[in-house]
């Protein structure tokens, strides 16, 4: 089973880490240092990755806006999108859910619980 995993965070350590987890669990991952470059990905791709995994303070364009942008566009839209950041107020957590969020998780977090996240939302 070939699955995907678009994953934008400007943390190399952090980045790193969850796309060795998301490797060891099967799927194909490309990573993003920037909302922007991975907005540009996902416009340019043939097919649809099996999820996205956003922080929300990048450089460029933020996770919120990456967010909208995808629930925006017709062919991505139901693509599940996990937030992974360290915005952690109740009020950061809402508002990635009313923009269009599938999953948020806040920072620190346990890579194993993100990738049983991510599992549950692709399913």
């Amino acid at each position: 089973m070939n699955r995907t995993a678009v994953l934008a965070e400007d943390d190399e350590d952090i980045r790193q880490l969850l796309s060795f987890k998301l490797d060891r669990g099967g799927f194909n991952v490309e990573g993003f240092v920037d909302g922007q470059a991975c907005l540009d990905h996902l416009h340019e791709r043939e097919d649809l990755p099996d999820v996205v995994v956003l922080d929300v303070m990048m450089p460029r364009m933020d996770g919120f806006q990456v967010l909208e942008r995808i629930r925006d566009d017709d062919a991505l839209a139901d693509v599940p999108v996990l937030m992974l950041t360290a915005r952690s107020r109740e009020e950061d957590v809402v508002e990635g859910f009313e923009r269009g969020a599938t999953d948020y998780v806040t920072k620190p977090f346990s890579p194993n619980e993100v990738i049983a996240r991510i599992e549950r939302l692709i399913g």
